[in-house]
Order: structure tokens, then C-alpha cells, then sequence
């Protein structure tokens, strides 16, 4: 009779017992069947956006622009204080857009200047130089970072601007033009072009007015010349060719 009732007093205690843990097993399994995979999803979004962020680029956006330009070019330091400018300084670039904010270029530029030295120097010793002629030619490969503009006035957004970097290379020619028996005088140096610009448009995507300032460190052949130095104390001429460029072009731009 004792070990009746004790039966019947553990049996449903083990029941519920084991009911309890199998609840809570049910619960640990439905709590790991996650609906969805974090990172399909992340992927997915991702993919949208850009898929999205294309599709406006190739409605609103540039792939090319060529561009005709006209500037001048001027130096500072003792080439500054030698040259005389003959502007104006002209230019050909064509550009590739591969989004909304980034554009690689290449392009050439020239420009012309000269000066005049009516006094013997350590280079030309008795007859003196006179005048120079000199040509400069640069080809250049470039970078151009457009800024978003989004959240800025419209007058800002519409003038479109950017900074520049420039791989360049300048090849230059002295022309000595009253001593026609001299050999011209030419070489090239690499330099490097920094800056900004603004593209203005006239109709959106098709056609633009764009200023570009530069900065340019250029080693020239002649840079560390001695030709020019002066004889004397007090004489006329230049101890060396040093200095920066800066340049500024203005630019009718076609894009398509």
C-alpha cells in the first residue's frame, strides 16, 4: 500500500518535470531560427544602394569632357624676376568620369616667354645674350576630386567644384634670337601640379566654362644655370633660374 501511494506520488512530479525541460529545450530551438541571415542582408543593402547610386550616375552623370583652354603662365623667384610673360597660354585635355566625384585626365599646355640680358655673363663672356626666346610645353596626367556639394547653395552645387593633381612633364627651349649662331638651349624636368577649378554650366552635361588655378614645382634643365650670372659685382644677370609656376586656364568644356 506504501509503495502504491509513493508511485503515484514521484509519477507525476517526473512528468512534470520532464514537461519542464522539454519546454525549455522548444524555446532555446525556436530562439535559435533566426528569420534571416545579418550578413545576406548587409549584402543585399549594399548591392541596392548601389545598383541605385548607379543608375543616377548613368542618367545625371559625365563620362567624358574635352576641353580647349586659354590662360597665362608666370613664374616667381629669380626666373619670376627674368621672365617676361607673352601670354596667352594655351591648352587641349580630355577627361574619363568614373562617378559622380572622381575624373582621370590627360592633356598638353604651352606658353611662351622671354628675356633680355645687354650685359656679358659667366656663360656668354664677351657678347652678351641679348634676348631669349623661350617655349615651354607641357604634358600632363591628372587627377580631379569633385565635392559633394549636396547639402551646400545652389550657387556652389551649379559651379561644380574640384582640386587637382598633376603628373607633369616640362620640356622647355631657350631661342637665342640675337645670337644666331648659338645652338638652342633645351630640356625637359618633371613636375608635380596642384590646385582647384570650377566648371560652370551652360547646358547641364553638354557644355561647361571652367577656371582652373595651379600650383606648379618643376625641376627645369636649366634651374641651377650659370650661364647668367653676372661678370662683376653690381653687373647685370641672374645668379640661377629658380622658382614656382602657378598657372590659371579658363576652359570651354564639352562633355557627353
Amino acid at each position: 500500500m506504501r509503495k502504491s501511494l509513493l508511485i503515484l506520488f514521484i509519477l507525476p512530479t517526473l512528468c512534470f518535470g520532464q514537461g519542464g525541460i522539454n519546454d525549455g529545450f522548444s524555446i532555446e530551438e525556436d530562439d535559435l531560427q533566426i528569420g534571416g541571415d545579418i550578413f545576406t542582408d548587409f549584402n543585399e543593402d549594399v548591392e541596392e544602394s548601389q545598383v541605385l547610386e548607379d543608375e543616377r550616375f548613368f542618367r545625371y552623370g559625365r563620362f567624358f569632357s574635352f576641353a580647349i583652354s586659354l590662360g597665362i603662365t608666370t613664374f616667381d623667384g629669380n626666373r619670376g624676376t627674368a621672365y617676361e610673360n607673352d601670354p596667352p597660354s594655351y591648352g587641349l585635355q580630355v577627361y574619363y568620369f568614373s562617378d559622380f566625384f572622381n575624373s582621370f585626365g590627360m592633356g598638353f599646355e604651352f606658353s611662351k616667354h622671354h628675356f633680355f640680358i645687354d650685359q656679358a655673363t659667366t656663360g656668354f663672356d664677351p657678347n652678351p645674350p641679348g634676348l631669349i626666346d623661350v617655349n615651354i610645353l607641357r604634358v600632363f596626367f591628372a587627377y580631379r576630386f569633385y565635392i559633394d556639394t549636396a547639402n551646400l547653395g545652389t550657387a556652389i552645387t551649379y559651379s561644380n567644384p574640384y582640386f587637382i593633381g598633376r603628373v607633369e612633364y616640362w620640356y622647355l627651349t631657350n631661342k637665342f634670337i640675337d645670337q644666331s649662331l648659338l645652338a638652342d638651349d633645351s630640356g625637359g624636368g618633371l613636375g608635380f601640379g596642384l590646385g582647384f577649378g570650377l566648371e560652370f554650366p551652360i547646358k547641364l552635361k553638354e557644355s561647361y566654362i571652367g577656371t582652373e588655378f595651379l600650383f606648379h614645382s618643376v625641376n627645369f634643365h636649366d634651374k641651377f644655370t650659370q650661364n647668367y650670372r653676372p661678370l662683376s659685382e653690381g653687373g647685370f644677370g641672374f645668379d640661377d633660374l629658380t622658382g614656382n609656376v602657378y598657372s590659371l586656364m579658363v576652359s570651354y568644356v564639352i562633355s557627353w
